[in-house]
């Protein structure tokens, strides 16, 4: 997707500031946080919206949450908390069209959430 700037970040013609890459995942931290820890952890594979995942992403998307809590935990989140936040199209709040999770951490959160 040559218009997508989570795939310019991941080809590397956009530099960024990367906290975690492996040969499926790569993790950034947010231009605009919004809390004192606020990563972004991105598949390389451009799937746009959680609506268009398929029975062969499950790995890709267990090794999501795995990845974000051992990232939290070196972040030094894990034993107060942290939250992990993924949107679905532009009314959950999704911008950017590639699916990713927000790894939130470093202050308290209310819930519901918004």
């Amino acid at each position: 997707m040559s218009t997508c700037i989570f795939c310019k970040i991941i080809d590397g013609s956009i530099p960024a500031e990367i906290g975690y890459e492996d040969d499926h995942l790569i993790g950034i931290a947010d231009l605009h946080p919004i809390a004192p820890v606020h990563k972004l952890l991105i598949p390389k594979k451009h799937i746009a919206t959680l609506n268009d995942l398929q029975t062969e992403d499950l790995p890709l998307i267990g090794q999501m949450g795995l990845v974000a809590s051992q990232w939290a935990k070196t972040l030094g989140l894990a034993e107060a908390g942290y939250r992990l936040v993924q949107n679905c199209n532009e009314a959950a709040g999704q911008t950017v069209f590639h699916i990713h999770l927000h790894l939130l951490g470093g202050r308290s959160f209310q819930w519901p959430p918004g």
